[in-house]
């Protein structure tokens, strides 16, 4: 099993993406590349070779589900887990965004205490 160290994470929101990038890098160690859209992660995602993406669903111009699919051109997808951050989380929209391809959905607000631990415990359970 491969050690989980690079993680893209595509988030619109300055505040949030600061948290993240923090809470990953000091807490899980990771190395985190932040995106502000769909459009950047699309044109960063072959330089990274990211491991994992965390991306969030609703973001102005190409949101979450689209950039899902834009990013399934250009990597393996069985290969990276795919996670969505949403603050929607009715149960038919989580069951929506898993038919996409996610591998799974990390609720907002989330705490940035365990968010490496949830990361590390899907990866783990992705059997990479």
């Amino acid at each position: 099993m491969s050690e989980l160290k690079r993680i893209l994470h595509v988030e619109d929101d300055p505040s949030i993406q600061a948290v993240v990038k923090v809470s990953l890098e000091a807490i899980g160690g990771y190395q985190v590349q932040s995106c502000s859209s769909g459009q950047q992660a699309l044109e960063e995602v072959e330089a990274f070779a990211p491991q994992f993406v965390l991306l969030d669903v609703m973001m102005p111009g190409m949101g979450g589900p689209e950039t899902l699919t834009r990013l399934s051109e250009r990597i393996d997808l069985a290969q990276v887990p795919v996670v969505f951050m949403t603050a929607k989380v009715q149960p038919s929209e989580i069951e929506h965004l898993r038919k996409l391809g996610a591998r799974d959905v990390i609720v907002k607000p989330f705490d940035p205490m365990r968010l490496a631990s949830q990361i590390q415990a899907i990866w783990d359970a992705s059997g990479k």
